[in-house]
């Protein structure tokens, strides 16, 4: 041992590659606890949107973390001022969530599968088949 605390700094470094940051951890349950204080209503509106965007949004933790602390912000701040669920999301809650994703792209799957996509077909597209047909 050639420092205090070495050991521990080990232990966590190890924790945090099989877990992941213990930063990111502590912020999702700050934010579990956030939603949890709201109406009933608007808490429900935010486990619904978070269970869809958490499918088609960011791909990195850092990302991930900013998107649904930012969608606890605004719920709070809806709540708060005796906003709606509905006046918050409007009619249509697929395009309120895929226009408050656009604001996320850092490491969209569904991004990265594009990127994959036209990648493979740029790779290919100006081969031509022979004459032949083979």
């Amino acid at each position: 041992m050639t420092a205090e605390g070495e050991p521990r700094k080990g232990l966590r470094r190890y924790v945090e590659i099989v877990t992941g940051p213990l930063e990111h951890k502590k912020r999702y349950r700050d934010y579990k606890a956030r939603v949890e204080r709201l109406p009933a209503s608007h808490r429900t509106a935010v486990e619904a949107l978070q269970r869809y965007m958490i499918y088609f949004g960011p791909g990195t933790g850092e990302s991930l973390l900013a998107m649904l602390e930012d969608l606890a912000d605004l719920f709070e701040q809806s709540a708060a001022s005796g906003t709606s669920v509905r006046e918050t999301v409007g009619d249509d809650p697929v395009e309120f969530a895929e226009t408050f994703l656009r604001n996320y792209p850092e490491g969209q799957w569904l991004g990265r599968e594009r990127t994959r996509l036209t990648t493979s077909i740029d790779g290919v597209a100006d081969d031509r088949p022979d004459a032949e047909g083979t």
